[in-house]
């Protein structure tokens, strides 16, 4: 449990701290409530190591549920368990978003993990011997604090969007939820990657005339929905490929992970030929504006009346006041261990040890790494 921190709180927590401030102390704060931090939480836990996990939601699982309303996982149920519960479907069964929600939910309430909701980070810092995790009016104090999320909390949106007609629809695709969103009509759709190919799909279908702008990411050889993928393919793409292959240790997987990280991984659900048959017209990367209307590498104009922003997140760490920042705003680390901080951790972040880190199956290795490395930093200061 955690126990209070006493009166003279700016002994512990520097200058920031002031009369009145609500102050917090554990052996170790995790940020994010999904599935990375629900993970590193369970291994602390069965550790009896003292922690605390924040999240900014009202519900643990909101991440998931404010997804699209047709959003299903690309691997089966038996690959979406996280350490220590099996996912409760039936193995063949790809789960819903809300499915998904509703299972971190169950546990976080099953191992009986400390989460704290409502409760959005806006700084770390170090203070007195260790760190200080800010979250408005009240402030933490732990040695180790893990960040369990990816930091790109804003959607990315090209800074031309602006300049578009008033009169077309834009929506970024952490607001998309249905077709019902858009003007009937032509529909963009910036980015060319997974959700960029599945929302197109969606569209398509419900009548509209769908552009794809993008690069080819390339796609997986197979049907996911196949028996011979479901009992073989799958498990040999995200168990052998994605979580053992293609690693920080191997020659494949530090070529690969520059690409993946900047640009993302491969179509899984949906095939090029799903989209030509769709009557998705794929097109060239979009660069601009044009009398109102985006322009396409080449100068081609388009004329649409929806634009969908599929083109990812916002990378930004900022709020994180340490030096561990390489040249591209990433933070610089090994298997999510900060380099020369010595109680500072990441967990869930694209590509940290493998294909796998930032996947529902391959966050648990990555968790249990960090709990062994707190739980031996623990240890070695009490001796």
């Amino acid at each position: 449990m955690d126990t209070p921190i006493p009166p003279d709180t700016s002994t512990l927590v520097g200058s920031s701290a002031t009369a009145g401030v609500n102050a917090r102390r554990f052996d170790v704060v995790i940020i994010g409530a999904g599935q990375a931090g629900l993970s590193v939480g369970h291994y602390l836990t069965s550790r009896g190591i003292d922690h605390i996990i924040l999240d900014g939601a009202s519900r643990i699982g909101d991440n998931w549920r404010a997804r699209w309303d047709s959003l299903r996982l690309f691997s089966p149920a038996h690959f979406d368990g996280l350490p220590g519960m099996a996912f409760p479907k039936g193995k063949e069964h790809f789960p819903s978003k809300d499915q998904m929600a509703d299972y971190l939910e169950a546990y976080a309430e099953r191992f009986r993990l400390p989460v704290q909701l409502g409760t959005k980070v806006d700084r770390i810092y170090t203070g007195g011997d260790g760190y200080v995790v800010s979250a408005g009016p009240t402030l933490y104090q732990a040695a180790h604090v893990v960040v369990a999320m990816s930091g790109y909390r804003e959607p990315k949106i090209l800074a031309f969007a602006k300049q578009l007609s008033p009169a077309i629809t834009q929506l970024h695709s952490s607001d998309y939820r249905n077709p019902s969103q858009l003007r009937e009509g032509n529909v963009l759709i910036v980015g060319a990657g997974n959700s960029g190919s599945e929302i197109a799909m969606e569209l398509a279908t419900a009548g509209h005339r769908v552009i794809l702008s993008g690069r080819d990411t390339g796609h997986v050889p197979f049907r996911i929905e196949t028996a011979l993928a479901r009992h073989l393919l799958v498990r040999i793409l995200f168990r052998l490929v994605f979580h053992r292959l293609l690693t920080v240790r191997t020659p494949l997987g530090r070529k690969v992970r520059p690409r993946i990280v900047a640009g993302g991984g491969p179509l899984i659900r949906v095939k090029p030929v799903d989209l030509h048959r769709a009557g998705v017209e794929r097109v060239a990367r979009t660069v601009g504006v044009l009398e109102g209307m985006p322009v396409l590498e080449g100068m081609r104009r388009l004329q649409v009346d929806n634009v969908v922003w599929c083109t990812g997140f916002k990378h930004d760490l900022s709020w994180i006041e340490r030096p561990i920042f390489g040249d591209d705003g990433r933070p610089m680390h090994y298997r999510g261990v900060a380099d020369g901080e010595p109680g500072l951790y990441f967990v869930g972040l694209p590509f940290l040890y493998a294909m796998s880190s930032a996947m529902i199956h391959g966050v648990g290795r990555d968790a249990r790494y960090i709990a062994d490395m707190i739980a031996a930093r623990l240890k070695s200061r009490s001796a």
